[in-house]
């Protein structure tokens, strides 16, 4: 039976406890996984760690960072297994990466705003994919992205050819435009008609549109939202409970005025 290393605050030490289960007499579910079967854990703890950096909660921060670490590890590991690479391979990769795609630091190149990293990031990137400029543009974003932040990155590769607004106020002319087109649909088309849908889809990449003109990150206001939302719910129907009534008995007048006096609590 293998023993768990001493050292635990070693990176090795944590490339032993994953070969540990990934071999002989290790873990049955630990050996069944592919790069397949985990694709959809290296998702969800992305995810989450975007909450724990959301949530400014350390402690989190640094568990999810573990967690998201250790699907690195695992896939290095079923790699090597196979014999295609290790995580060695890995690292050598991403560091020479990140030296070619640094000259401004690592040669010398001068590159004095972080425009222009990201426009010298942007050559060095096509050089390496063997692209040019009389080329189509080639997205290559992830499929599996949550929908607005690839609404968002859809944006910044077209800004990249010059197809793009100039400005949030016409990117706000057009959010507008977008929601009266969505509203007329709403009075001539059923609610469930792909029109409806069609339009709903326009308003919303604009607003991502939008969000990115004006240097936001729409993908995590809306978690923080999403999160706002969530403890205002729960303080709503705690103000009902501590009244000694019952929600499913109030009208919608009543569950509105409970609400402003969530928000402000």
């Amino acid at each position: 039976m293998p023993k768990a290393p001493k050292n635990l605050r070693e990176f090795s030490s944590l490339l032993k406890v994953v070969e540990f289960l990934r071999g002989p007499d290790g873990c049955p579910w630990d050996k069944e996984q592919t790069h397949q079967s985990l694709t959809r854990y290296a998702i969800e703890e992305a995810h989450e760690l975007a909450e724990a950096i959301d949530g400014d909660d350390k402690d989190n921060l640094r568990e999810e960072l573990g967690d998201l670490l250790l699907q690195v590890v695992l896939h290095a590991e079923i790699a090597r297994q196979s014999q295609r690479f290790d995580i060695f391979d890995v690292i050598e990769g991403i560091s020479k990466k990140m030296v070619r795609r640094h000259p401004h630091v690592f040669g010398d190149v001068t590159a004095k705003t972080s425009q222009e990293v990201l426009q010298s990031w942007a050559e060095i990137k096509a050089e390496e994919k063997g692209t040019h400029k009389n080329q189509p543009l080639s997205f290559d974003i992830p499929v599996d992205l949550p929908a607005l932040l690839r609404a968002q990155k859809i944006g910044e590769r077209t800004k990249k050819v010059a197809f793009d607004w100039d400005n949030a106020d016409q990117c706000w002319n057009k959010v507008k435009e977008e929601l009266e087109e969505l509203e007329q649909e709403l009075k001539t088309s059923p609610i469930e008609s792909a029109r409806v849908e069609e339009e709903m889809g326009d308003l919303l990449f604009s607003v991502a549109q939008l969000a990115r003109h004006l240097n936001i990150d729409s993908e995590q206001v809306l978690r923080k939202t999403n999160r706002r939302f969530e403890a205002r719910f729960r303080q709503t129907q705690e103000l009902v409970n501590r009244d000694g009534l019952s929600w499913e008995n109030l009208n919608s007048e009543q569950k509105e005025l409970y609400w402003k006096r969530a928000k402000k609590a």
